[in-house]
């Protein structure tokens, strides 16, 4: 591992440079839970610019899901800023946070959650039918994600017809088929065997040299090892914010 990484400093109001896609400021999280107040995240600044290949970690209960959520435009935070791409994201609403996860954020899942009836290729296609995208054109989109993850032989299999890994490189594909600035993994080898594990974490590490961001969340420090960079939370706080020599 080499030193912590440095990052410049960032006002209230700035706007992030071009090449930062992922900007929080002084984030927080608050939840009611009863009488009581669970202080999930406690003012986390990072910065992820493009093409890192990012890994978050941290034990049960250090906030990392709930930076996940934040991230990813599933949640709005207490307070802090959020920037997402050159945008402000932290203040807008339902419908146009949908907006901006749909068009900047590909999700895998630990589930692969695909259709079990529908084969890879409309699995695939999926986003992009409820985003309007006329059927030639979604088809062709949806085939060149399945390329890039090596299923091109496999597009008309069901889920029940493919391994576990080809299922998570689905899923992959259905995450990149809006082409989007950031690769969103929440733990997606723990459904896998090693052997399978270190498949899907190759499709990473190859999609991340085709120019992709990844922020790969994770509590299993060899998975992380795969990530040239390490966020490592604790009690809702940034513990360690390391860049790492990359497992091979």
């Amino acid at each position: 591992m080499t030193g912590a990484i440095q990052h410049m400093e960032f006002r209230t109001g700035d706007i992030p440079q071009p090449d930062i896609i992922i900007l929080t400021h002084k984030l927080t999280r608050h939840y009611a839970l009863g009488a009581e107040v669970v202080h999930a995240l406690e003012g986390v600044s990072i910065q992820i610019r493009q093409n890192e290949f990012t890994a978050i970690m941290g034990p049960s209960g250090s906030g990392k899901s709930t930076l996940m959520n934040l991230l990813g435009c599933l949640d709005t935070p207490t307070s802090g800023e959020y920037w997402l791409n050159g945008q402000r994201v932290s203040e807008l609403g339902d419908d146009e946070l949908a907006h901006i996860r749909n068009k900047e954020i590909g999700f895998v899942f630990q589930t692969f959650n695909l259709l079990p009836r529908a084969s890879s290729l409309h699995n695939v296609e999926l986003p992009l039918i409820y985003a309007g995208v006329p059927a030639r054109v979604r088809k062709e989109q949806a085939a060149n994600a399945l390329e890039r993850v090596g299923l091109g032989d496999r597009m008309q299999h069901r889920p029940n017809e493919l391994s576990g890994g080809e299922r998570q490189r689905v899923a992959i594909a259905r995450a990149l088929v809006n082409d989007p600035s950031v690769l969103l993994a929440d733990e997606p080898t723990g459904n896998l065997d090693s052997h399978t594990s270190a498949e899907i974490l190759e499709v990473f590490e190859t999609l991340h040299g085709a120019g992709q961001t990844i922020l790969l969340i994770t509590h299993e420090r060899d998975i992380a090892a795969h990530a040239g960079r390490q966020i490592h939370l604790l009690d809702g706080q940034v513990e360690q914010d390391i860049q790492t020599e990359r497992q091979r």
